[in-house]
């Protein structure tokens, strides 16, 4: 399965943005889906995952801030971004976690610039 992610642009500090994950085919047998992020020179960080069985996880930067939604009827991920601020700025993906580290496995991203 290939994914590919939209939605992002650029808002200034405390706006809100939607993240979309399309999937090439189902989603619903694959244990954890995840959202990261990657900044210019920075190694691509775990934001948030979502699994089959509904547990989710953020990590501390972006908690009480990102909502991560599943839709395994559609073959989509969401990743709901409020009260962003400058430190989010970077390039999103998502992911099934199983491929995390075969370079192959990730989309093109889409860009989230945070700024004045």
């Amino acid at each position: 399965v290939q994914f590919v992610e939209s939605g992002g642009g650029l808002v200034q500090p405390g706006e809100s943005l939607l993240l979309s994950c399309a999937a090439s085919g189902s989603i619903a047998h694959i244990y954890s889906l995840a959202w990261y992020r990657q900044t210019p020179g920075g190694q691509r960080d775990r934001v948030a995952y979502a699994t089959r069985g509904g547990a989710k996880m953020y990590s501390d930067s972006v908690k009480g801030r990102f909502t991560i939604t599943r839709d395994n009827g559609e073959n989509k991920m969401y990743l709901r971004m409020d009260s962003l601020k400058r430190d989010d700025t970077a390039v999103y993906y998502c992911n099934d976690e199983v491929y995390a580290d075969d370079p192959g496995s990730w989309g093109k991203g889409t860009q989230v610039t945070v700024s004045l």
